[in-house]
């Protein structure tokens, strides 16, 4: 007679558990997670304050505001992507949400300190995302139409609608479990244009 697989868990577990064996994460003030550790055990303020001439060009009149706040949490590195380390375009990467640049990064982080190398081997891994509206192309890409058109407005969708963030990090890492971007309102990501998806990667 078969045993089931419940009889070999240890004593006080119900075979639900879930174990993290990778952690990768890019924040304000900190470019790994052992960086923002330190920066929460430190007290550490990490969110960046802008004087009136510092401010991007996209915020718009609420910049007039009295109770508009000069503040957000800004990521370094942003314009480090390796684009060919993945196989993108330099052309493509340079149109591509800074989000999904940063989130492709993270997967392969995420995988390497897991000790996996990505691409077809045992078991499945699943990529679970979700990230902000890709006001990246509202605010800039869209703002140079020849640019678009030389990439084509097809392939630029593509590179910064919300709906292929989890795909595309399936494809290009090679990975066979399910890929599925899950967005839930302000509660995806941190729920602003500076938020960097956080991923969810499981075997």
């Amino acid at each position: 007679m078969p045993v089931s697989d419940q009889q070999h868990e240890p004593p006080g577990t119900t075979g639900l558990e879930i174990a993290i064996v990778g952690m990768a994460g890019r924040f304000p003030g900190a470019r790994d997670v052992e960086a923002f550790w330190r920066n929460l055990c430190e007290g550490r303020d990490s969110v960046t304050h802008f004087g009136p001439g510092d401010l991007d060009p996209g915020v718009g009149a609420e910049r007039d505001d009295p109770a508009y706040v000069p503040a957000r949490g800004v990521l370094e590195g942003i314009e480090e992507f390796d684009a060919a380390f993945f196989g993108i375009g330099a052309r493509e990467a340079e149109l591509m949400d800074p989000q999904q640049r940063v989130f492709l990064e993270l997967c392969w982080e995420c995988l390497e300190r897991g000790g996996h190398v990505p691409g077809p081997g045992d078991g499945r891994i699943g990529v679970f995302a979700g990230m902000y509206n890709a006001t990246y192309f509202q605010r800039h890409v869209a703002a140079h139409p020849e640019l678009v058109a030389r990439l084509g407005a097809f392939q630029v969708m593509l590179a910064n609608e919300k709906d292929y963030i989890a795909t595309r990090v399936a494809h290009k890492l090679d990975l066979t479990g399910p890929a599925i971007s899950v967005h839930t309102a302000c509660s995806t990501s941190i729920g602003s244009p500076s938020g960097v998806p956080v991923p969810c990667v499981s075997t």
